[in-house]
């Protein structure tokens, strides 16, 4: 017996996950808790998740011209002006998990949130409805005035659900990563694919979504549309409340935010700048307080470290870990910004690319017609079809070359993306031209609400592609802004990828303003005219690609020189 127990130890010690506890604050075993078995509620939250978030985004430019009579210039603004918002919010989700709640607590909180939020927006839709009964046919909404209390109620609804989004986005892929642990090997093989599958599972609710509620938006009720987002969102926290038995939650190793150790290494560094002194260069190298890639850019960072002359100054100093921690994050900046022209592109899926489809021949038989923004569908199709085939066919062909665990590394990956947008950007604007060209020839410039013998098909391409470069661009970005801050700031990391998109979103609400008063001043006719077979969509979409081609070249130069943060294992 005593001999069975000497063997049976080790092994108990060996099923223990370090830096992570259950529910009830006790150790947790490898073989009962994490891994899959957990990733798979997460997954499926947020499955439900983006069943929700799409089935208002997606054919929100439908409704902001229908029912609530905007210009398709003045949606567009307004649209993008949200999904900034609700891309900027993951920056105070993080906080408030990071600092406060924790992710556990915070994904509750905004799921609650959420379901609010959509609450509302059925309420101020079917309050909508009732307003007038013009307001019910699609083709004449344009003639009703809805009550300006209704329109804040319903934008005050929209932005509530930004708010939970922000809370929900970085903190559920956040916690579903901190089900793997990255030092054991291959539970760190699985995390690497739990982003893919994680996007698959994701795109997977999107497409759902996009199929049945714009079909249900466009020609039923758009009460019915925004409700169904809602009871699914009450699901989606009884499947992660049923989770909650094999979860793993990290330990904070620091109960100081890590939001307020990274800004006291900023103010710590700053009140030094000037006091810098060659004696003080020196002894920070004979300390090796320099950053282990050897960059001279942070030795600015260092100054938090040590004031003049090695005295600590009513010992207000930084520790080399929380200086660390700041370059971790500053490191990221450089990708971060060259990555804003692509979330510009990506903006334009939910806008312009369902307005095209608007005026095309959507119908299928005698009877059914495609309802515009179903042609998103093809994005989540296209990435659905690609995930499987990178992650289980083309990441081992490129294991076995490149020796990489991933396959390429995690920017190679970002780059085939960001290139594959410019792509897809140019294959638009031919598309665009043809079809004006095709309006022109039919003499229809002059009547917008006519529809263009041109098939919708046309419009296929852009999306697949759109989908192929999302796939490695976005699973790309959210692996590497995970993986490349501490462990403590992996919800920061996150809501950093998600802020690209939320100021590209206002970057791109900003230069559809300026386009659209810039070209349609003084009597001209805008490139963005609400009469598209009058605009020149095809202008804006090649100075997106012009756009793309910049960002590309940007990027390049910035991660060629990039060093990837070490690993200890």
């Amino acid at each position: 017996m005593a001999v069975s127990a000497a063997i049976q130890t080790p092994l108990i010690f060996d099923d223990l996950v370090d830096g992570v506890v259950d529910y009830k604050s006790r150790p947790v075993y490898r073989s009962k808790s994490g891994g899959w078995r957990s990733a798979f509620f997460i997954i499926g939250v947020e499955m439900a998740e983006r069943f929700s978030y799409y089935g208002i985004s997606s054919n929100l430019i439908s409704y902001l011209t229908g029912p609530l009579g905007q210009s398709t210039a003045t949606a567009a603004a307004n649209i993008n002006a949200w999904s900034g918002a609700a891309s900027l919010l993951p920056l105070l989700g993080a906080f408030v998990a990071d600092s406060f709640l924790g992710r556990y607590r915070t994904i509750i909180v905004a799921t609650l949130l959420y379901i609010l939020g959509l609450g509302f927006l059925t309420l101020s839709a079917v309050l909508l409805s009732f307003n007038s009964a013009e307001c019910q046919n699609i083709a004449n909404v344009t003639a009703c005035s809805p009550p300006q209390f209704q329109i804040i109620f319903f934008f005050f609804a929209l932005y509530l659900v930004a708010v939970a989004q922000g809370g929900h986005k970085p903190c559920v892929q956040a916690f579903g990563a901190d089900q793997f642990d990255g030092q054991h090997p291959e539970e760190c093989k699985a995390k690497s694919s739990f982003f893919n599958w994680w996007y698959f599972g994701m795109c997977s609710g999107t497409m759902v979504t996009l199929i049945v509620l714009t079909y249900i938006q466009d020609n039923l009720n758009w009460g019915l549309g925004f409700g169904i987002p809602c009871i699914v969102m009450v699901f989606a926290l009884i499947i992660f409340l049923l989770g909650t038995l094999t979860y793993r939650f990290s330990i904070n190793g620091d109960d100081t935010s890590p939001f307020v150790r990274i800004g006291r290494v900023f103010v710590r560094a700053f009140k030094n700048w000037r006091m810098t002194s060659s004696a003080l260069a020196t002894e920070e190298e004979s300390q090796g307080l320099l950053p282990y890639q050897g960059s001279e850019q942070f030795k600015f960072l260092n100054k938090a470290v040590l004031t003049p002359g090695g005295s600590k100054e009513d010992g207000k100093v930084c520790s080399i870990s929380e200086v660390e921690e700041a370059k971790a994050v500053l490191r990221l900046f450089p990708i971060w910004g060259t990555c804003l022209g692509y979330a510009i592109v990506f903006s334009q899926s939910s806008t312009f690319f369902t307005k095209q489809g608007v005026t095309l021949d959507r119908s299928i038989g005698s009877t059914f017609e495609i309802p515009p923004a179903s042609l998103q569908s093809f994005i989540s199709l296209s990435i659905v079809l690609s995930i499987p085939i990178y992650d289980r066919i083309l990441v081992p062909i490129a294991r076995a070359i490149t020796g990489e665990p991933s396959g390429i590394t995690m920017l190679q990956r970002i780059g085939s993306g960001l290139f594959l947008s410019f792509v897809t950007m140019v294959i638009a604007a031919l598309v665009e031209m043809k079809r004006l060209e095709t309006a022109r020839e039919y003499g229809l410039v002059d009547k917008p609400n006519a529809t263009i013998p041109m098939s919708i098909a046309w419009l296929i391409p852009q999306y697949l592609l759109f989908g192929i470069h999302e796939a490695f661009t976005m699973v790309g970005l959210q692996e590497f802004f995970y993986d490349q801050v501490p462990r403590e700031l992996k919800s920061i990391g996150l809501a950093l990828y998600l802020s690209i998109f939320g100021i590209g979103s206002f970057l791109s609400s900003f230069l559809i303003s300026v386009i659209d008063n810039v070209t349609g001043g003084e009597g001209g006719q805008s490139w963005l005219s609400t009469n598209l077979n009058k605009a020149h969509l095809d202008y804006f979409y090649w100075l997106l690609a012009g756009l793309s081609a910049a960002a590309f070249a940007a990027y390049l130069w910035f991660a060629r020189s990039y060093i990837y943060k070490r690993r200890s294992n």
